[in-house]
């Protein structure tokens, strides 16, 4: 959108005029409404400092988290834990590399004030600023549903999965998560959706337009992130009912394991994080291209208010990055016994299960699969 003679013109995007010249067309990631210019006097809604501190905070913390996380998997010797941390590290690594990326490009927009359309006509940087939003904000969610599923099947079915329990494993699960992600991501660039330039001209992400093919694409992100969210509380708190009733199991209050509460911490505390970072933008994008607005689906005009949401609701998922290394780091075993002196390696899942044998019960005590 532009300003001429101080009104909005009325050309969609695919032509521009700038000095009374009509520039050539431009690629399919540029909108009318992106192409307003600011309000003057109006505050921006965004800025340098901002980008690059938590930009900064952010790395700087998981790489934290990352080096907290690589110690413990070396100490431990439990395949249940070592497992689990597997999932943590793939969560670290998913998280630095998404504020990494989407980072730089900003904070470079931020410093240099390019623009869009000269730079990246074709929309290449684009669509993988866009691409790079949407696996990075998919892959956390779909990570912590498949940790909350190893601790309930560790809790729930401990002796029939014991055998299965294997780093390559939880490796293999990490990377059909990122499989997973980047082939839903790659979508818009397969024609279901687009990526678009959002406001104030500083990202990409998908197009909140009314076409069908952009309400399908934004249903599926949305809803997936949604699924991952709800199927993870659903099985903590079915783990967590579980490990409440051995606690008071009158036959094995003594035999109390911290690591099990350690690692449900851990999980419950990641699964609060990601419901109150990422939930508001996800009902916020299903309830908006669901709703009938009068909105020009070929001029791509979105309503200046649903911008500003946009862009606030997606500032507050990217605290999920900042936020989830502290996790790993402040609710670890050493700091959990300093909070809770009472914390004590004594209660064993193996008291869900009274009537195994003297033999099992001996065998499964000395490798608690949920250690």
């Amino acid at each position: 959108m532009h300003l001429v003679n101080g009104s909005e013109d009325n050309l969609c995007p695919a032509m521009e005029i700038e000095k009374g010249i009509l520039a050539s067309p431009l690629g399919s990631c540029f909108r009318y409404i992106n192409m307003t210019t600011s309000t003057a006097g109006q505050k921006p809604i965004t800025s340098l400092w901002f980008s690059t501190i938590f930009s900064i905070v952010g790395l700087g913390s998981n790489l934290f988290a990352f080096f907290v996380l690589a110690s413990a998997s070396r100490k431990t010797q439990s395949r249940s834990r070592s497992s689990f941390l597997i999932f943590l590290l793939g969560l670290v690594v998913t998280d630095f590399m998404g504020l990494l990326v989407t980072g730089i490009i900003v904070v470079s927009y931020h410093i240099t004030h390019f623009d869009w359309q000269m730079f990246d006509k074709n929309c290449h940087l684009c669509n993988f600023f866009g691409l790079s939003m949407v696996f990075y904000g998919l892959c956390p969610l779909l990570l912590g549903a498949s940790m909350a599923a190893e601790r309930f099947f560790g809790i729930n079915r401990p002796f029939s999965r014991s055998a299965n329990v294997s780093k390559k494993r939880a490796w293999g699960i990490v990377l059909i998560v990122w499989s997973f992600s980047f082939l839903l991501s790659l979508l818009p660039i397969m024609g279901i959706g687009k990526y678009t330039l959002q406001f104030p001209k500083s990202w990409c992400f998908l197009t909140l337009l009314q076409d069908s093919n952009n309400k399908a694409f934004g249903l599926i992100f949305s809803l997936t992130g949604i699924f991952a969210v709800c199927l993870s509380f659903i099985l903590n708190t079915i783990s967590v009912v579980t490990l409440c009733k051995v606690y008071h199991d009158r036959e094995s209050v003594q035999r109390r394991r911290d690591s099990e509460v350690e690692m449900m911490v851990q999980l419950i505390g990641i699964m609060i994080i990601a419901s109150l970072c990422w939930l508001p933008l996800l009902i916020f994008i299903v309830q908006t291209v669901l709703q009938q607005q009068s909105i020009d689906v070929t001029c791509g005009r979105i309503p200046r208010d649903t911008e500003n949401l946009l862009l606030i609701f997606l500032r507050i998922a990217t605290w999920n990055q900042i936020l989830d290394p502290w996790v790993y780091i402040l609710f670890r075993r050493a700091v959990l016994k300093r909070i809770y002196p009472s914390l004590h390696s004594r209660l064993s899942i193996i008291s869900l299960y009274p009537t195994l044998t003297a033999s099992l019960r001996r065998k499964y005590t000395q490798e608690s699969v949920i250690n």
